[in-house]
């Protein structure tokens, strides 16, 4: 039987950040669901600002094609996000852009998104838990191609959310991690078709 692979990663690279938490969160509960987590931060994947007169005159920056080939060697994404302006994060929004305009890598056409099962967290101090960044987030995903699942995990009071081990302590949360988690390692099963880099 594939043992999934998933790829996690945070919407921000802040120090502290509740998204970054998040995340670790998911990539222990994967790992309870029978998958194998990767942790990745996009601190890792330098990039200028989406430039379509850069990408004409040099081409895909190779930090998109390494994120790109991260993307395909997994089943599944995990990304924590949390909410700017009631919206996507920057970081975040400026990663998926370039990595959606990847069509070739070497010989191989490749679609780094298509189809891919991906799952949505988000957390935030307030009481909306970066919720509402995540629909922005579900459409541009979904625009690119991927199949972003239905569950959710959204954290609200995340300064109080995580205990000194990292765990989350309330309930609810825990159960919305659960089930994100278990739905996403069950659809990314029946879509994979993992590219080895």
């Amino acid at each position: 039987m594939l043992i999934p692979r998933i790829l996690v990663f945070a919407g921000s690279v802040r120090t502290g950040a509740f998204s970054g938490k998040t995340a670790d969160v998911a990539q222990r509960e994967l790992a309870l669901a029978g998958a194998e987590g990767t942790r990745i931060s996009l601190g890792d994947y330098p990039l200028p600002l989406m430039d379509e007169d850069l990408e004409r005159e040099k081409g895909i920056p190779q930090p998109a094609l390494q994120l790109g080939r991260q993307i395909l060697a997994h089943d599944g994404l995990l990304i924590a996000s949390p909410e700017y302006n009631a919206s996507i994060p920057p970081l975040l929004k400026n990663a998926l852009d370039w990595v959606s305009r990847i069509r070739r890598d070497g010989n191989r056409d490749v679609r780094p998104f298509s189809d891919k099962a991906v799952a949505l967290c988000s957390s935030s101090d307030g009481a909306f838990a970066g919720m509402r960044g995540l629909y922005h987030l579900r459409a541009v995903l979904m625009a690119v191609g991927a199949e972003v699942i239905t569950p959710q995990c959204s954290i609200a009071h995340a300064s109080k959310a995580f205990d000194e081990n990292g765990a989350l302590v309330d309930e609810r949360s825990n159960r919305q991690m659960d089930t994100t988690c278990r739905v996403l390692v069950e659809r990314a099963i029946q879509l994979s078709k993992r590219v080895e880099p």
